[in-house]
């Protein structure tokens, strides 16, 4: 897969997790996310979605688009959950912009302390 060809199944995954954890089904997904059930059902095919349906997946479920595009994906490993709390200590209003910055350094070390060890024993 090359830097710019879009995992769309993986994606799916993704949703399917998001979905799971909000005790939805694909029906209730797809209404909450704007979607319709028929985009879902073509992306469970192998279709890619269009870029409106795309966004609107994208914004309902909070995920990264970088996780799903193609080379790279070793470095990706932690980048969902990483992106997620990155987000999270970011908007803390109440935490000065260096004690984020500080927060987010430190999360990235072990971030990549964690990936190196996995890919190198």
């Amino acid at each position: 897969m090359t830097r710019s060809e879009f995992n769309t199944q993986a994606f799916l995954k993704a949703l399917d997790r998001k979905k799971s954890d909000r005790r939805l089904n694909w029906k209730q997904a797809a209404d909450l996310s704007g979607v319709s059930a028929s985009t879902l059902i073509l992306m469970a095919q192998g279709q890619r979605p269009d870029v409106e349906n795309l966004a609107r997946l994208f914004h309902w479920s909070g995920l990264n688009a970088e996780t799903f595009m193609g080379a790279g994906q070793g470095h990706r490993l932690f980048t969902e959950p990483f992106s997620q709390i990155a987000m999270v200590i970011c908007s803390d209003n109440y935490r000065a912009d260096n004690g984020r910055s500080t927060v987010v350094g430190t999360i990235t070390g072990i971030c990549v302390r964690i990936r190196d060890k996995r890919h190198h024993g």
